[in-house]
């Protein structure tokens, strides 16, 4: 066994030498990041968790373990003992924590050799996604990957420590449950021993965190993985972890306010940023009217100004016949927009399309009225009054869209969000949260014929809305809550329904006939009928959060083992096949 391993041992991480040091005999264990050969004298700098230490082998110090250190390359697995000192004058890396000291070894063991990497491991390498995926142990050295796991594990220390000092109890909830599908599709895991029947792997803890409040816990939470078989996208996975919490006897308020405090003890303890509470607040329709989206980047302005009113009497056939149909025309401002080229806004013509607007109109703003190719149709006064409605000035871009609200607000949503990030509006740095609250209860699915909850179908209706759920289900709000980060949403949660009679009637508003919301979700709707308590809660995506917080473009630079945007993971090739003898014994056939 390594003399290192067994007697001398590990004195300090590599990242954490200082000047304080100096003079010190010590022991590094690491990787070999980079080596380098001046005149006779190597140096390398040696890599682990904490960072980079520089260690030198010079042939007049120690000649045996100089021509050992010529077998290394790049991760070199390798143990090291020598003196600190400070580095010789012109030699200091101020861009390095360790970077004004070094060890000069006189005792060195190869751990390990290493085959080349695929990839250089330095933070600044531009490498293929599918194969940081493939080779993730690999990708996984590199320090700016180390320090984005390390983040996250501080961020989970810092929730538990949170939610403990509030009074909370951590409850584990099962991974094998019942298929309750009401949303995204459900993982299912064939049972051996009762063959045919199958467990779900749970979308999330929602019923049973309910019920632990109905079993008296009053503050619940947990740090727990959760899986949603849907289509991915960069700020999805198949398997995800949340923050999630429940509480009893507690109003809206309440639970925002208390979920505020994680945030500004996450941020202030992890990042040192002191974040500004409360939140603001926007209901779902302020939200949906001034960004276009219930995800509202507020990092920005450019919000949506509604015009219908000014140009529906106007010269303008397009506007005036969309405003006759019912639609609406908004437009947004972009200060000095007058910079974009026509090119430019052909572009943008072409980006709303794929939202639906069937047109994007523009006006350059000058100051005596506009260059724009729908000028002529509009009098001096509706120009007028379409400048003041949009607070714009001489060199402004004002954009068009008319259409049905739903496209009109897809469009000019998403156009605003582009159009902040090509011209530098946003500051990256930034972190800007708001609530968005009083969602509509139900929307119509075109797809099933039939109303399907907006959240969730144990969300409680505002208790004005509760005798429209027969007669105008579309018009009942719900007493539900987003947490939006940047435009992200990476939190949601609701007050619940606590009596058995409101939760039958959402079902029916559901059109879940009796029968099956007793065959689904007849274990809640018996736990309702035993004094269950007035209670809400919020799930947190933690990997969404992380990737903010790390300020990287996709969720998978936050997670250890991510899988792909196909459910795939390349590093074990899952999912595979499995022999007939494992169908066999779970009487699956594949078809």
């Amino acid at each position: 066994m390594s003399d290192f391993i067994t007697v001398e041992k590990r004195t300090h991480y590599c990242g954490n030498l200082t000047a304080n040091d100096v003079g010190k005999d010590v022991v590094l264990m690491g990787w070999v990041h980079r080596r380098r050969d001046h005149g006779g004298v190597i140096f390398v700098d040696l890599r682990d968790r904490e960072g980079l230490a520089q260690v030198v082998f010079n042939p007049e110090i120690s000649p045996v373990i100089h021509k050992e250190a010529h077998r290394i390359r790049s991760e070199f697995v390798l143990a090291v003992k020598g003196r600190v000192r400070i580095r010789p004058e012109g030699m200091v890396n101020p861009d390095l924590k360790t970077g004004d000291v070094e060890v000069m070894v006189d005792k060195l063991e190869i751990l390990n050799e290493s085959k080349t990497p695929p990839f250089v491991l330095d933070t600044d390498t531009d490498i293929s996604e599918n194969i940081r995926l493939k080779y993730r142990y690999l990708d996984l050295r590199r320090p700016e990957m180390q320090q984005n796991l390390i983040l996250r594990s501080k961020v989970a220390a810092r929730t538990r420590n949170y939610m403990e000092k509030e009074g909370f109890i951590e409850i584990e909830t099962p991974f094998l449950t019942k298929s309750t599908p009401e949303g995204a599709r459900d993982y299912l895991v064939p049972s051996r021993v009762s063959q045919g029947t199958f467990y779900a792997l749970p979308q999330s803890p929602q019923l049973f965190k309910q019920l632990l409040m109905v079993a008296g816990f009053d503050k619940y939470y947990q740090i727990v993985r959760c899986f949603r078989d849907e289509d991915l996208r960069a700020d999805r996975q198949p398997e995800f972890t949340q923050i999630d919490m429940e509480m009893s006897f507690v109003s809206e308020e309440e639970i925002m306010r208390m979920t505020e405090g994680l945030m500004a003890h996450i941020f202030e303890s992890c990042l040192d940023l002191k974040l500004t509470v409360p939140f603001p607040e926007l209901t779902y329709t302020e939200a949906m009217e001034r960004y276009g989206t219930d995800s509202p980047d507020i990092r920005f302005s450019m919000e949506l100004k509604e015009l219908t009113p000014i140009v529906k009497n106007s010269d303008f056939q397009v506007f005036r016949e969309v405003a006759d149909s019912g639609g609406v025309v908004k437009a947004i401002k972009v200060e000095e927009g007058s910079k974009l080229s026509r090119k430019d806004l052909d572009g943008l013509t072409d980006y709303v399309g794929a939202y639906g607007a069937k047109g994007l109109a523009w006006a350059r703003v000058k100051s005596d009225g506009w260059t724009s190719p729908i000028f002529k149709f509009f009098k001096p006064l509706e120009v007028e009054q379409i400048n003041e409605k949009m607070e714009a000035s001489t060199g402004d871009l004002i954009l068009f869209v008319a259409d049905t609200p739903s496209i009109v607000h897809d469009s000019l949503g998403n156009l605003r969000v582009h159009l902040a990030e090509k011209t530098g509006l946003i500051e990256q740095k930034d972190f800007a949260f708001t609530w968005v609250t009083r969602f509509p209860m139900f929307e119509y699915s075109d797809h099933e014929k039939r109303f399907v909850a907006k959240h969730h179908p144990f969300t409680s209706p505002v208790e004005e809305d509760i005798p429209f759920l027969e007669t105008d289900p579309a018009g009942v709000r719900a007493r539900a809550y987003d947490l939006v980060l940047n435009g992200t949403e990476i939190g949601g949660g609701s007050i619940r329904i606590h009596r058995r009679e409101i939760q039958s009637k959402i079902f029916d508003a559901l059109s879940l006939k009796e029968d099956e919301a007793r065959m689904r979700f007849g274990f809640l709707l018996d736990a309702l009928e035993y004094g269950a308590p007035p209670h809400g809660g919020v799930a947190l995506g933690f990997d969404r959060l992380v990737a903010i917080m790390i300020g990287a473009e996709s969720i998978r630079d936050g997670m250890a083992f991510p899988k792909t945007q196909k459910a795939a993971c390349l590093l074990t090739d899952a999912p595979s096949t499995v022999n007939l003898e494992q169908l066999m014994e779970l009487s699956l056939k594949i078809v």
